[in-house]
């Protein structure tokens, strides 16, 4: 974090220093170097913007450093294929979804660093992205509808959204989707969802989760 915040200070002002040079040399009829500082006054700002996007990333994404808890889920029954879901994360308040269907999913959005950006010693980072709900009946899946909750706030800047459209823009940054594989609702079941590196985990913490859990893998 401190480095990302020096390298952003570091190159505004030297996108400074050269668009102030630029100013002074074109007042003063030195066109060549004009040019010149106006050439690294651009490749100052644009290093100095890649920066400041870099440490929105990591002030609005989570550190990964190795398998960790990401929250706890709950869930009520409100009618046979619909219940009432209780996100909780820590340092957060809760959290309340309807959710339709009898199984649920969670995404989130890894970014973790390839060459040139690890050289910055970066740790991965991540963002839970939605909660959704659907039928582990394929005709009710075709013809009931489905539900799909965001649970990140939205983002003038997305580091993650920008490198899957525009990878070019984003050197060093691999973006994609950890998912949890769907897992069935019951009532008054209770899991708890882990991150690792590539992967959403969802766990049963609780013996109606165990017994939802148990049920559903003889069912399938």
């Amino acid at each position: 974090m401190t480095l990302l915040i020096s390298v952003s200070i570091v190159f505004g002002l030297l996108a400074l220093f050269f668009l102030v040079r630029m100013i002074h040399c074109v007042r003063r009829g030195r066109i060549m170097r004009a040019g010149g500082a106006c050439i690294s006054c651009c490749v100052s700002a644009a290093l100095c913007g890649a920066a400041v996007v870099l440490l929105f990333s990591f002030l609005s994404y989570a550190r990964l450093v190795e398998e960790r808890v990401v929250s706890r889920i709950e869930f009520r029954r409100i009618s046979p294929l619909e219940f009432q879901a209780r996100l909780m994360i820590a340092g957060e308040a809760d959290r309340f979804f309807i959710l339709r269907g009898d199984e649920w999913q969670m995404d989130a959005k890894i970014i973790t660093w390839t060459p040139p950006a690890t050289i910055l010693g970066l740790d991965p980072i991540f963002q839970l992205d939605r909660l959704s709900g659907r039928y582990s009946d394929i005709d009710r899946e075709v013809s009931e509808a489905r539900t799909v909750h965001s649970l990140a706030p939205p983002f003038a800047v997305d580091l993650w959204s920008t490198a899957r459209r525009f990878p070019l823009l984003a050197p060093g940054v691999d973006a994609y989707y950890g998912t949890a594989t769907f897992v069935p609702m019951a009532d008054g079941a209770r899991y708890e969802v882990s991150l690792s590196r590539d992967a959403l985990l969802a766990r049963p913490v609780n013996d109606r989760a165990k017994a939802a859990i148990g049920s559903w893998d003889h069912g399938h």
